[in-house]
């Protein structure tokens, strides 16, 4: 539907609208209504506003200088939702949702013209623009508890129900939470997000956390235009398919008298009952999906010309002139003033500044304060032992597993905001034991098991960190995180992008995973790709082999994650977890014993630094993971035979310790890469890349694992890289 067709209709409807009898604006603008004719007036003023954003949004892209014309034509009913709230309650909006950000902004006290600043800066890209910066265009700003949300389809929905856990949870454990004890979460979406598995999770969630009788004030708002960019919703759909158990509210959006007392119902609901509902919006879309949608090439000119009957404002200028609030000549003339208005402040936004290099743009991706994070990892607890019991640098030397164990205890034990949570990590103590004994010490409030759904789980994980506490959410298996990916990629990483760093959500993921497990489980159980990790800006992946790296990352993952806001996946070796050996049987040379706190300022592991082992100068081995330890035992059966040999851990896998890695080729001028990982998309891509480009030019060979999925039995050891050939590589390399 074109522009000018909109404008074209509001003008003639509004001309012949007949006025009715003056009334007092303090009373209901109509008789089954609280909504005042006073607060009424307000409201349309935001819904004109917000419907000439997007006449300016397709101006300004008619004129080369706006880059976003999806808008809230149509949905302008949402500003009643913005009403029913309080300025503090968190909202993660719809991207049609102009008319509440509006509203938001008028109830936070600041002048109209701010909010419409807000949305025109970043329409036309400013760098000036309060929350993304000209990144994006997306309605947010930390001063109006608006979370920003990008467009990937309702994966904010799962963080919705974390931000409305953790406000609760934080309540219950006596911490600071970014938003008031009270708070009443929003959470819109449209029609057809209503489909998508993410969206599906965050409702679940929510219904899942009621039945169980824990509090989530969280209040989902489906606004329902009936299309999705081409396709149509069944009509009915958004209410046969509502989740049974959350109690669903229902209003017309393009009827602003209604939409304001059903909104103020639901919301009652949800802040009195501390429990889950829907809220569904009826709405229309006018102007098309974006400005370079062609409605008419898949709907009929009667569905056009029905939205178009239904449009919002039309109905809430008829309240008024019916209302005796107002003539319709007042409301066209407002029209044409403020739209006047409007283009004009859009003219001068595009005069703005907009990001001019990369560094500007990537500014936000991952802050990095190596001082501060190096004193944030020393912080202790001086009651982390409990009484009679030993602390874990006196138990002897530890696993791998058991060191996590002890270093999870003294984070928790350190930081009262501090979260461990997934799937049987509780009573269960995990499938490996590695969470064992901490629900018992710190009890269910801190330690606990989730639901089996990792979108459930990261979105927990992210709405508590935005929240304010600290999530340690666990994957059981690494297989099991690309089921909820775009949770760490469209969600974690992004969200300090597009906000500046205004919003963060620290975590740190702890992720069982990697092969080497005899055979067990397949492929789900031996995953080996980090293919899709390793390319999301900012995330950072730590890989420790041994126990005393793994308590010393661990520690420094949880240090960035406050420091910094830093979102890391931590990757624990199945294979190693109960690993004691090295080389013979009994040799214990794979334990280590646990550092205490007073050293632990010393032994800090820097993010992105390796570790070397050996000083032999003819040829260097870089490894991680398992490869480590088969790569170490490989260097000790060559060096025995006269060959110098060191081999480089690189612990991080992003970043990649570059310079690390640099200086350990150059002193030997030949590098054997033993990478567990695939040969396509593994590490060795990156370390080989990375060589390259600082300029090596000694030699360089790699030996990975196939390219395929890990098998059962011992066909496994078909596909996985192997002692044997990292030994027969290395040989070969030395000549």
């Amino acid at each position: 539907m074109a522009r000018d067709a909109v404008e074209t209709h509001f003008a003639e409807s509004v001309a012949a609208l007949v006025p009715g009898r003056p009334r007092d604006p303090g009373l209901p603008v109509r008789p089954d209504t609280t909504l005042t004719g006073a607060r009424c007036r307000e409201l349309f003023e935001i819904q004109l506003a917000s419907r000439l954003l997007d006449v300016a949004a397709r101006w300004l892209r008619e004129q080369g200088e706006g880059f976003y014309t999806i808008g809230s034509a149509g949905h302008e009913g949402n500003a009643a939702v913005a009403a029913a709230l309080r300025p503090t309650d968190p909202a993660l909006p719809h991207y049609r949702s102009g008319a509440f950000y509006l509203a938001r902004s008028a109830q936070a006290g600041r002048l109209a013209e701010e909010g419409l600043r807000d949305v025109l800066l970043g329409l036309a890209a400013a760098a000036e623009e309060p929350i993304a910066g000209g990144r994006h265009k997306v309605f947010g700003h930390p001063d109006l508890a608006v979370i920003p949300q990008t467009s990937t389809v309702a994966s904010h929905l799962p963080r919705a129900a974390g931000v409305a856990f953790a406000i609760e949870r934080a309540r219950k454990l006596g911490v600071d939470a970014a938003w008031p004890a009270g708070s009443v979460v929003m959470c819109g979406f449209g029609d057809a997000s209503a489909n998508h598995a993410t969206a599906l999770t965050g409702l679940n969630t929510a219904a899942y956390a009621a039945y169980q009788g824990l509090p989530l004030p969280v209040l989902f708002v489906c606004e329902d235009n009936g299309i999705g960019i081409s396709v149509r919703t069944p009509p009915g759909w958004v209410a046969a398919a509502a989740h049974p158990l959350l109690p669903r509210f229902e209003a017309d959006g393009c009827d602003l008298a209604g939409a304001y007392d059903t909104a103020a119902r639901a919301v009652a609901h949800v802040r009195a009952r501390r429990a889950p509902a829907l809220l569904h919006l009826r709405t229309v879309r006018l102007m098309g999906h974006a400005g370079s949608d062609v409605e008419a090439a898949y709907r009929t000119p009667r569905e056009i010309a029905a939205d178009l009957a239904r449009d919002p404002l039309v109905a809430t200028a008829a309240l008024l002139v019916h209302g005796g609030l107002a003539t319709p000549d007042e409301i066209l003339t407002r029209y044409e003033t403020l739209r006047e208005h409007v283009l004009k402040l859009a003219l001068e936004c595009t005069r703005r500044p907009r990001l001019r290099s990369a560094a500007e743009v990537m500014a936000p991706l991952a802050p990095r304060r190596p001082a501060r994070v190096a004193a944030e990892a020393a912080r202790f607890s001086l009651d982390r032992t409990p009484p009679g019991e030993a602390p874990p640098e006196q138990q002897g030397p530890l696993t791998l597993a058991q060191a996590i164990n002890r270093t999870l205890a003294d984070i928790l034990a350190a930081h009262p905001e501090a979260l461990v949570f997934g799937e049987d990590v509780g009573r269960k103590g995990g499938v490996y034991g590695v969470t064992r004994g901490l629900l018992k010490r710190f009890g269910a409030g801190r330690v606990f098991d989730t639901m089996l759904d990792e979108q459930a789980l990261l979105g927990l994980a992210l709405g508590a960190g935005v929240a304010g506490l600290l999530p340690i959410p666990e994957i059981q298996y690494l297989a099991y995180l690309h089921n909820a990916l775009d949770q760490l990629r469209g969600e974690a990483a992004s969200l300090p992008f597009f906000s500046q760093g205004a919003y963060r959500n620290p975590m740190v993921v702890r992720v069982a995973g990697y092969a080497y497990q005899q055979g067990f489980g397949g492929h789900f159980h031996n995953d080996n790709s980090v293919a899709a990790l390793r390319d999301i800006p900012g995330l950072v992946i730590a890989s420790p082999a041994r126990p005393d790296d793994a308590a010393a990352m661990l520690r420094t993952c949880v240090a960035a994650a406050r420091a910094d806001g830093t979102v890391s996946v931590f990757m624990e070796p199945i294979a190693l977890y109960h690993t004691r050996d090295l080389v013979d049987d009994g040799d214990n040379g794979w334990l280590a014993p646990y550092v205490p706190p007073a050293r632990w300022a010393e032994t800090h592991v820097p993010i992105g630094r390796a570790r070397a082992y050996g000083d032999g100068r003819d040829l260097t081995i870089v490894s991680f993971g398992n490869g480590l330890r088969m790569s170490l035992r490989a260097a000790i059966r060559l060096t025995a035979e006269g060959y110098g040999c060191r081999v480089l851990d690189l612990r991080w896998l992003a970043p990649l310790p570059v310079e690390d890695l640099l200086q350990a080729a150059e002193l030997t001028g030949r590098v054997l890469i033993a990478d567990e990982t695939r040969a396509s998309g593994g590490v060795s891509e990156g370390v080989l890349a990375a060589l390259n480009d600082s300029g090596f030019t000694g030699t360089v060979a790699r030996v990975t694992s196939r390219d395929s999925f890990v098998p059962l039995g011992d066909a496994a050891a078909h596909v996985l890289l192997s002692e044997a050939e990292i030994e027969k590589a290395a040989r070969r390399l030395l000549g």
